[in-house]
Order: C-alpha cells, then sequence, then structure tokens
C-alpha cells in the first residue's frame, strides 16, 4: 500500500533539488550528477544504513524502494548494495552529501545574516520520515529506530552549526520559513559547506491559537532547544519513530506488538522534568497518541484523601481531567508509605492502575521523582513493573548549562550582565554544579539566584535620576555578587577561573521553564 503522504513528501523534496541543482551547475562537473540522482543516491544509502536482517526474505524492503523510488533491485542487489555503501561504522556521523548542497544553496539566499529559504531543513524531515517508513516495512527494530534517531539528530545538529535549522509554517514557497539570525557567517559556512560538499498544579495547559497552528515539527524543534539534557532528547527521539512507525502500520493494516508509552521520569529537582513533560503532551496530541495533548500535574495530596473511600474518587476525578493526554505525577514514591496500614496511598495507586488499563487508548501517566526512590517505587507492585518499563534519566545540569539558563532567563527578563558580572555568574554557577550538594535545585537553583540578583541591582539603581535604558537592563559585579563572596578575592570566590573552563562546551537553548 503507497502511502500518499510520503509519496508527496519525496516528490517536493525532488522539485527542490531540481530548482536548487539549477543554479548550482558545479555540482554535476564535481560528482557527474545531478542533486536529483545524489538525493535519490542518499535516500537508498540511508535505507542500507538501517537495514537489518530479522529472517525476513528482503522483498518486502526491495519492494518499497521501487515503490517510492523507482530503484528496481533483486534481494542480492540491495544486499550487495548495503554491504559495498551503508556498512562503514562512519555513516551515522557522516552528513548526507545531499543535505550539504541545500545548506550550501540556502546559504546563498541569507539576507542580512537572515535565513530566507529552508530546503535543507526540508529535505531533513524527509529523509527521517522515509527511514522511518523503511523501518515500519518489517516491524519497529530497536536498533533500526535508534539509528534512524541517532542519523536525524546529527543532521539537525549540521543545520544548527550553520543557523538554517528552523521550522517552516506550513511555506509553499521557498521564502516563506521564519527569519531568524543564522549562527556562522555567510561567507565562513559556505565555503565549509562547499569543501564538504564532495511548577505543580491539577489545572492542564490552555491553548492558545498559536499554539493550535504549531506542527510536530515546530515541538520537535523545541526540545532540540531546550539546554542540556542530550540523552533525554535522543530516548525521546528514539520514542517518537517508534510512534510514527506504529502508526505508519496500523495505516496499512500491519501487526503491532503491544507496547507501553508510560514514562518513569528520574532525576534530582530542577533537571527539566515538567518542561520535557509538558512538551511530550503537545508532541503526543500531533502525533495523534492522544486527542486533546493537555498535561495535568498533581502530587501526592491530590490522589490521596484522609479518610476511607475518598481516595478512589479523587484519584478518578483526577484521571477523568487528564484523559486524552498525560497526567504526570511529581514524586510518586510518597505514594509508597512501607510499614504504614493507615495510609490510603496504595489506594491511589490500586485505582490509578485500573483507571489506566480502561483508559489505555487515550491516557499517557508519567511518574517522576529521584531515581533511586523510583526505582523503589515501580518494584513495589507488578502492576506498577509492568505498565512503567521504560525510564529517562535527566542529568544534573553542568556549569556551562546554568549559565546558559541564566542568560536565557535574563533574556526573557530584559536582563544583560556586563562581562564582569558574567565571568563571575559563570564561575559561581560551575562551582555550584560541582559541588554536589544533596538539596541543589539545577534549574530552580538559577531562577533563585536571578531574581537575588534583580532585587540587588534594583536597590542599586532605585536612586539614580534620569536612568538610562541600559543601566536598567545591565547586570554588574555587585548585583551578582553572593553574600558569602563578598569580600572574598575573586580566585578564592570562583574556585579559580581556570577550573570552570574545563566544564563540557556551552550550550545555548530556551529557559527549561518550570522545572527551572
Amino acid at each position: 500500500m503507497i502511502d500518499y503522504k510520503l509519496k508527496s513528501k519525496l516528490d517536493r523534496a525532488f522539485a527542490l533539488a531540481d530548482e536548487a541543482g539549477e543554479s548550482m551547475p558545479e555540482i554535476r562537473e564535481r560528482t557527474g550528477m545531478t542533486l536529483r540522482e545524489i538525493l535519490k543516491a542518499d535516500l537508498l544509502k540511508l535505507c542500507g544504513f538501517l537495514f537489518e536482517s530479522d529472517g525476513s526474505t528482503v522483498r518486502e524492503e526491495v519492494a518499497y524502494l521501487k515503490d517510492y523510488l523507482g530503484v528496481d533491485m533483486d534481494v542480492s542487489q540491495f544486499l550487495r548494495f548495503r554491504y559495498d555503501k551503508c556498512m562503514d561504522k562512519s555513516f551515522i556521523n557522516t552528513v548526507p552529501q545531499c543535505l550539504m548542497y541545500f545548506a550550501k544553496y540556502d546559504l546563498t539566499a541569507m539576507k542580512g545574516g537572515a535565513v530566507v529559504r529552508s530546503t535543507a531543513k526540508e529535505v531533513v524531515e524527509t529523509l527521517n520520515d522515509f527511514g522511518a517508513g523503511f523501518v515500519a516495512v518489517n516491524g519497529e527494530s530497536v536498533t533500526e529506530i535508534g539509528n534512524l534517531s541517532n542519523y536525524y539528530l546529527m543532521m539537525n545538529k549540521f543545520l544548527k552549526e550553520y543557523g538554517l535549522y528552523y521550522t517552516q509554517k506550513g511555506a509553499t514557497t521557498f521564502a516563506s520559513g521564519r527569519k531568524e539570525a543564522a549562527g556562522t557567517a555567510k561567507s565562513t559556512a559556505e565555503s565549509s559547506v562547499g569543501a564538504a560538499g564532495s511548577g505543580s498544579s491539577a489545572k492542564g495547559t490552555e491553548k492558545s491559537a498559536e499554539e493550535d497552528e504549531k506542527t510536530l515539527d515546530d515541538y520537535m524543534e523545541e526540545l532540540d532547544s531546550l539546554v542540556g539534557l542530550k540523552s533525554v532528547k535522543q530516548d525521546l527521539t528514539n520514542l517518537i519513530n517508534l510512534v510514527k512507525v506504529r502508526q505508519l502500520r496500523k495505516d496499512r493494516g500491519m501487526r503491532q506488538p503491544d507496547i507501553t508509552l508510560h514514562l518513569v521520569f528520574s532525576g534530582n529537582p530542577g533537571t527539566g522534568k515538567t518542561t520535557v513533560a509538558r512538551l511530550l503532551a503537545k508532541i503526543y496530541k500531533s502525533l495523534g497518541v492522544v486527542s486533546q495533548g493537555q498535561l495535568i500535574e498533581v502530587d501526592r495530596s491530590k490522589l490521596v484523601a484522609g479518610f476511607v473511600g475518598q481516595t478512589a474518587a479523587q484519584t478518578a476525578e483526577v484521571v477523568e481531567s487528564a484523559k486524552g493526554g498525560i497526567l504526570f505525577i511529581d514524586e510518586a514514591y510518597t505514594l509508597i508509605k512501607k510499614g504504614d496500614e493507615k495510609d490510603f496511598g496504595q489506594e491511589a495507586v490500586d485505582t490509578l492502575l485500573k483507571l489506566m488499563e480502561d483508559n489505555r487508548d487515550d491516557l499517557i501517566v508519567i511518574v517522576a521523582g529521584y531515581t533511586d526512590k523510583m526505582e523503589e517505587f515501580v518494584n513495589s507492585n507488578p502492576g506498577l513493573k509492568s505498565r512503567f518499563n521504560k525510564y529517562i534519566f535527566f542529568n544534573d545540569y553542568t556549569g556551562d548549562e546554568l549559565f546558559a539558563i541564566f542568560k536565557s532567563m535574563c533574556k526573557k527578563q530584559e536582563y544583560e550582565p556586563d562581562e564582569e558580572a558574567s565571568e563571575y555568574i559563570h564561575a559561581y554557577l560551575t562551582r555550584r554544579a560541582r559541588a554536589g550538594e544533596e538539596n541543589f535545585a539545577n534549574g530552580r537553583e538559577v531562577r533563585n539566584y536571578i531574581e537575588r540578583c534583580i532585587e540587588r541591582q534594583a536597590s542599586r539603581i532605585v536612586d539614580i535620576k534620569d536612568i538610562s535604558d541600559e543601566e536598567l537592563r545591565t547586570l554588574r559585579l555587585a548585583d551578582v555578587t553572593e553574600e558569602t563572596d563578598k569580600g572574598v578575592g575573586k580566585a578564592s570566590a570562583d574556585g579559580g577561573a581556570d577550573a570552570s573552563a574545563n566544564d563540557p562546551g556551552s550550550r545555548t537553548g530556551e529557559d527549561t521553564s518550570d522545572e527551572a
């Protein structure tokens, strides 16, 4: 059965290749191929890379290539092609040749340092969807989906390096993408590409008109823009590709093995668990996993009542409000209190498990909390263990990541630390991150810190007459220095300037918001 949505997407990508190729005759001179032919070859190579022998005849995979690419191979020819072209270990880290040229094409159209067309981004999405369709042919191999996700993330990383990573808004022309500042100067990027061308509430999240217009690509971009969370993004990309593959198999009337989409989010406070859960609810809605896409955030107090018979009703009411979306239970381990026979937490768990089964087609539950305590919670009940078998771990932020969060919060509130203040902030947050204090709250710590900085700045400037806008925005060293560091030499206060430079490379992105 032909997926005409995918076929249309491929036709669009080939049309882009024809148009871009016309403006770059050097492609044929250099490679002996048109950009259309290079794109087709890269799509074929991706399938060869993704293919994993599962005991089937491979005829379905070969038929898929003929249906969508017009490639007429027999089984032995496909396997030989895979062995010759797709088995190099570096494949997963190598940007496809066609993407190099599409990127160069987009970069030549930049105006005033801003991107005005998005062919490269569109081609990345086409490659990923085509790969998902190929994986769907004979089942959802974990290895195949993981490789596809890694390949997709690698391509997006390439786009970010050249300022080409952004989402189109239902574009019908090349110039329809949002204009965003490019991360790299046009001349540098073009030469490089050319060379390579060879908080908790029981209320659901209210939807705005703007949110209704957002696409899956928008939400994936939002996920990818969050500071840090590398392993989380990888796990969620795998999960999202799995959902895509399952949907393709469903649409084609193919068998779908049972899986659970309920999740355990484990990690310390302030590491972005709530923020990611909110975003995942919107992603699941756009994928059709849930019908509404709201997130209901609760803790023990919203589920457990103080009298016999009330807890089941209270839990049922919360679950009802979450139907069509995600129920996010923070500090879920507090529902189980060992040795307390009078506690009604177990009643909440029993009710929840029954309602999860009754509403399995339109309800996702995420339980969250400290890693060790969440493992103990899930293992305390066979019903929990069978439903919550997918863990996503949220690492603590590094000093560089905390500094990126600080800068993002400042930008949103129209503040900007000067150079001296920035040096102190980075060193201070790095020192706090490395201290490993039990009560350190990661992103929330940054939020509290910036509030103290703003208070100190207000006290410093309140009596200044005819104050400038710049002074109102600027945070200076006196504003950001904590009480414990006042009167201490700089080297001692920041733990040594050189030490802070050894953290992993600085990342930028959006504030991880309410969890922060």
